[in-house]
């Protein structure tokens, strides 16, 4: 099988680090979807605005890896714990394929790219390949009883976010409340305990900070463009 990218999309996260581990999780994060010249037929979308949500079905085109795995480690058991892939989302599966339910915000017409579409929550890096798109469907797609198993486990989980008044207004007061929720989502590994410094790009910006048990503190932001 030969799967062929119908679009991509286009967000504030150039690299895989601070990236949300599961989509829906951040609502504040926004994305535009532009689809391949040969897919920039609008009715091919008609009706597509009927919906809030939409599942997108993608490829984790910066994860592949010739060694398959059985087993990984999911952040949510730490990453010391390993369980079978297939009872995972972790991005180094047999076929490297991702599924995620965003919010679809709008439908635009665009002079340069065609209909684009607006999405929101989602958990791409920016430029990711989508293979398709289809509807969210509430009645079918949600089960009142299901049950999350050890992703349950601290799902509300958040850590509190230092930043300096001066840091912030280098943001855009536009990007301000998604760099603050994403950072209060932990985008550290999980096996990273200890304080240690890191460091990730948004947007046009890169992020510095240091973080020790549930309290991170933002050292440097610098404006790369």
């Amino acid at each position: 099988m030969k799967l062929t990218p119908i679009a991509r999309i286009y967000n504030d996260f150039p690299t895989k680090f601070a990236i949300p581990r599961q989509s829906g999780r951040i609502k504040e994060i926004t994305g535009k979807i532009v689809f391949e010249k040969d897919f920039r037929d609008e009715n091919a979308l008609r009706g597509i605005e009927q919906f809030s949500h939409i599942w997108l079905i993608w490829g984790f085109s910066e994860n592949e890896r010739e060694h398959k795995s059985p087993t990984v480690r999911p952040p949510r058991l730490g990453g010391n714990k390993r369980i079978g892939v297939f009872a995972s989302r972790s991005p180094f599966r047999p076929n490297p394929i991702g599924l995620s339910c965003v919010k679809l915000e709008a439908v635009e017409k665009t002079k340069d790219d065609g209909v684009v579409l607006l999405v929101s929550s989602a958990d791409l890096m920016n430029g990711t390949p989508i293979y398709d798109i289809k509807p969210y469907i509430p009645y079918t797609d949600r089960v009142e009883d299901a049950t999350g198993g050890y992703a349950e486990e601290n799902s509300s989980h958040k850590i509190s976010v230092e930043i300096d008044e001066n840091l912030l207004e280098i943001i855009e007061e536009g990007k301000r409340r998604e760099l603050i929720e994403v950072l209060s989502d932990d985008p550290r590994p999980a096996y990273h305990g200890e304080e240690r410094k890191y460091g990730f790009l948004f947007s046009d910006y890169e992020i510095k900070f240091t973080a020790r048990g549930e309290h991170l503190k933002v050292t440097e932001i610098n404006k790369i463009k």
